[in-house]
């Protein structure tokens, strides 16, 4: 991680848990971070007793807490939660970063804002964003999906160096090995926040039918929807979607043009969702995940997955250096 990201997160490896709402807990969050990452617990739709529950599974580890921004606006208290924890960073994503920014900053914890353009770059950048994450649409869970990943982070990287900032610009979606975190690295980003491939590991809280989804599914097996959405009553503002594992339950319910459910159908689809997770049906359990997934062919432990990427990622860029260009 460039010296100064390193040196606002505190980490020794350029990685980032990337803050995924029911799947990076306490213990997940707790491993990363003890493998010289950043461990980031999603703090998601969560309320307050949940996540200072996460947050007591980590304890002893330096972690951060990840919150969706328009989630966040409805509860508050869900910050004083983390801000009260002395966690090792706050990321805000999908909404107004202004409301909060500057009571997470006098609280001398570092900001990280998520943007899926260059026009939010220059927003948060004005709220005094610490840490940028340039997301792009390749990633799993939700986003805008308007930008890839290869050139929105060379973009945003420019905007900050235009502007004489010294905020570094972290990359998000797509990234789930070496090769993915040196070519980020090559595009100028300090580092890479992972999510997908944290997913898949034994600290992850996903259920077994999930994890096994995800070391057999390829890249071409992702869509964006709104159904998992629609069928849990999550009212996402206008402009989102979610990647996620395409089903059996997607196919039958996912309706082209608005990607959701068919408003006379969601009665019988909820109740179809409901049952089938309960049963933790493969066919039907929302398992949401980027493009990146189909380089996965098995589950590890957090740590080893940090390992295997640093190391990986040493390889490629020494192989760059040899090479006759």
């Amino acid at each position: 991680m460039s010296a100064s990201a390193a040196a606002v997160l505190g980490t020794s490896v350029p990685i980032v848990l990337a803050p995924m709402g029911g799947v990076a807990g306490g213990a997940l969050a707790a491993a990363v971070s003890r493998a010289g990452g950043l461990g980031m617990i999603g703090a998601g739709y969560a309320d307050t007793d949940r996540l200072a529950a996460e947050l007591r599974i980590a304890r002893g580890a330096r972690v951060g807490c990840g919150f969706i921004t328009w989630c966040l606006e409805r509860d508050p208290r869900v910050l004083d939660v983390a801000l009260d924890h002395h966690v090792a960073a706050v990321m805000l994503s999908f909404g107004d970063v202004g409301r909060f920014a500057a009571r997470i900053r006098a609280a001398g914890i570092p900001l990280i804002c998520q943007v899926a353009d260059r026009d939010e770059a220059a927003r948060v950048l004005d709220h005094g964003a610490q840490v940028i994450v340039a997301q792009g649409g390749e990633g799993g869970g939700h986003g805008a999906r308007l930008r890839s990943t290869l050139t929105l982070v060379p973009e945003v990287c420019d905007l900050v160096r235009e502007r004489g900032e010294t905020v570094p610009v972290l990359a998000a979606g797509g990234v789930a090995d070496g090769r993915g975190l040196a070519a980020v690295l090559a595009l100028g980003a300090g580092g890479a926040v992972v999510g997908t491939r944290f997913a898949a590991t034994a600290e992850a809280t996903v259920s077994p039918a999930a994890l096994q989804r995800m070391v057999r599914a390829r890249g071409d097996d992702t869509l964006t929807t709104r159904v998992y959405d629609d069928v849990r009553g999550v009212n996402w503002p206008d402009g989102y979607a979610a990647r996620a594992l395409r089903s059996r339950f997607t196919d039958a319910w996912h309706r082209k043009g608005t990607g959701g459910v068919p408003v006379e159908h969601l009665q019988e689809a909820t109740a179809q969702f409901r049952d089938g997770t309960r049963r933790d049906d493969p066919d039907t359990v929302l398992v949401h995940a980027g493009e990146a997934v189909g380089l996965i062919d098995r589950a590890e432990s957090a740590a080893t997955v940090v390992q295997l990427m640093a190391a990986e990622a040493r390889c490629a860029i020494d192989a760059l250096h040899q090479a006759a260009i």
